[in-house]
């Protein structure tokens, strides 16, 4: 299986499809296998990177303090490592975080930039309820086993309709999960990254076309983080998707990529190009 060594770590990565380069950056503690609801569709019109954030899958864990910029420095290098100019950028989450980096440090590495379900950090974040910090940060999490932790994850990220309709989604949730389990210091180090995140005065220099995508039933990042980012990103599309939680790309899977595939589309150059 492809790494590449990026700075003093290797980060574990996988590549499908041919076309311009669209680049998925995974959120808390969760890793490249998590996006496969999405990868066959995007894949079928760009090249679409995937890669375990440091801390989580098979890229290296160190027990180091983690920050958000350095992770999106890790971003940058693996596009460098593997040959791609730039791409476009589609980070979730924390991954979200991660992408608001990668545009306000390395803009020319970036075509243009997906935000979804995520924030911008600090004093201006609109924090979900207490009880939903508690599952996110809790050390009772860190506990349970790794089955355990993936199931009491579930209703966090997709309503409970959802779930009734598609129990198949839940176990594939686990079982991927319990494949490459995330360690504890994992947890704690991109918390601790997420902790020290604020883009919110920088927001207005992305100047790439910006596409923030939310799901309005997200109970661990509520939309309104979306309108936030939106509201300081110069001409930036904002999409709330209906009865979606925050696990959208899943339970709104194909509204979600239509929408995305749409802002790709027009913002691509409309040809076929193997470096980026």
């Amino acid at each position: 299986m492809p790494t590449a060594q990026v700075g003093d770590i290797n980060i574990y990565y996988e590549s499908h499809g041919d076309g311009e380069t669209l680049l998925l950056i995974m959120g808390y503690g969760q890793y490249s296998a998590h996006w496969s609801p999405l990868i066959p569709p995007l894949s079928q019109e760009y090249r679409v990177i995937s890669f375990d954030n440091r801390g989580t899958g098979r890229s290296d864990k160190p027990d180091i303090p983690y920050t958000i910029k350095m992770m999106a420095d890790d971003a940058k290098g693996l596009l460098e490592a593997i040959g791609v100019d730039s791409a476009h950028v589609f980070g979730i989450s924390m991954g979200g975080m991660i992408a608001q980096e990668f545009a306000l440090n390395h803009p020319d590495k970036l075509r243009s930039l997906i935000l979804g379900c995520t924030q911008c950090g600090g004093t201006k974040a609109i924090l979900a309820n207490q009880e939903a910090l508690a599952f996110l940060f809790s050390p009772e999490m860190a506990k349970l086993s790794v089955e355990e932790r993936a199931r009491e994850t579930a209703p966090w990220l997709w309503t409970q309709e959802f779930i009734a309709k598609h129990p198949e989604a839940v176990e594939l949730y686990v079982a991927v999960t319990s494949k490459y389990p995330t360690p504890t210091h994992g947890y704690a180090c991109q918390a601790q990254a997420m902790m020290g995140h604020d883009t919110y005065e920088r927001l207005p220099q992305i100047a790439v076309p910006t596409l923030v995508i939310a799901g309005s039933a997200d109970r661990l990042i509520p939309a309104e983080n979306s309108r936030v980012l939106a509201s300081r990103i110069p001409n930036a599309e904002l999409v709330i998707l209906e009865n979606a939680g925050h696990g959208f790309v899943t339970d709104a899977g194909a509204e979600a990529t239509k929408v995305m595939l749409d802002f790709l589309r027009r913002h691509s150059r409309g040809r076929k190009n193997s470096r980026g």
